[in-house]
């Protein structure tokens, strides 16, 4: 692929350690944008990751530079990744994504400061990425702000359903919402398999779901490749590269969590399928929980600028 063949400007990426590499790989292999600028709080890693990325392209012969950046150039992207991580020891068992709620919080805190005013698409993966999605945006005053966890959720239900069903994965169809986190919903009741209602062995598939990311940090340190994968399918959505539907974390009803979004020339509308009473209380217990946590967080992060919620264009 030429340069010239890239449909679209430049890409950020923010932060250090295994996300963010596998998503800037990703991000370079799929040739969609023509430079990819890269930040981190230690320039020496963010120059080593962009000269690797550099051997990478020429091997391929791709369309997307990568360069080395500061916060300030990440203005003139039409999209910015966000995968900052602190320093803390979690030893939760439960609710192991809220852990890093306050370290987090104020690294993104200070990201928004940076980026406020800022008019392009970002997509969140730093944890617990519903609070920190919503962290950024109040902010930051960005209105296109969106957290992967439940799109990543949801490739997990997929994987998961198709290998529980002996099904092919193409004739899964299913979602996950709500919390990125002990709170997920999975919609059972609108599952299919080869458009028909799925039987879906709901507390097997919640385990899984819930145990899946503590394996593969355990065998390889940290997840980092499903992740990529639902950032660079969320790029393609929410810059108009592609039409269809995800899951992301975004303002809802005074709330924000994860729900469908369907993406047409880059705007998204809500698309909540028909939930059960079961899978709307475990919904509304999500939403609460999600409100509650962040009431708490948002007052030790201050200033933050107060601004009115973000409507869905």
């Amino acid at each position: 692929m030429s340069k010239d063949a890239a449909p679209i400007g430049a890409v950020g990426v923010v932060g250090a350690g295994a996300v963010r590499q596998a998503t800037a790989a990703a991000l370079v292999t799929s040739g969609l944008a023509s430079r990819l600028l890269v930040t981190s709080r230690t320039s020496s890693r963010a120059a080593a990751l962009v000269a690797d990325l550099d051997d990478m392209r020429t091997a391929l012969r791709g369309a997307t530079r990568p360069l080395t950046c500061h916060p300030a150039d990440l203005m003139d992207c039409e999209a910015v990744v966000v995968a900052l991580r602190a320093s803390f020891t979690n030893t939760r068992a439960t609710d192991v994504r809220m852990a890093g709620a306050s370290a987090n919080g104020a690294l993104i805190a200070a990201l928004a400061g940076k980026l406020r005013g800022y008019g392009g698409t970002v997509l969140m993966v730093t944890n617990p990425v519903d609070l920190m999605s919503r962290l950024f945006a109040e902010a930051s005053g960005c209105r296109r702000v969106y957290g992967i966890g439940s799109a990543l959720d949801t490739a997990r239900y997929r994987t998961a359903l198709a290998t529980h069903l002996g099904a092919p994965l193409a004739a899964v169809n299913g979602q996950v919402i709500g919390e990125h986190g002990d709170h997920l919903v999975v919609c059972a009741s609108s599952t299919t398999v080869n458009d028909e209602p799925a039987d879906v062995p709901v507390p097997v598939i919640f385990n899984e779901l819930c145990s899946r990311p503590g394996r593969i940090s355990a065998g390889i340190g940290r997840t980092r490749y499903g992740p990529a994968g639902a950032v660079l399918e969320t790029v393609h959505l929410a810059l108009g590269l592609a039409d269809g539907t995800t899951q992301l974390s975004t303002a809802y009803q005074g709330g924000w969590l994860g729900i469908p979004l369907r993406f047409t020339t880059g705007q998204p509308i809500p698309c909540l399928p028909q939930l059960t009473p079961s899978e709307a209380t475990r919904f509304q217990a999500a939403d609460a929980k999600l409100r509650t946590a962040y009431e708490a967080l948002a007052p030790a992060l201050q200033p933050i600028p107060s601004t009115p919620e973000r409507n869905l264009p």
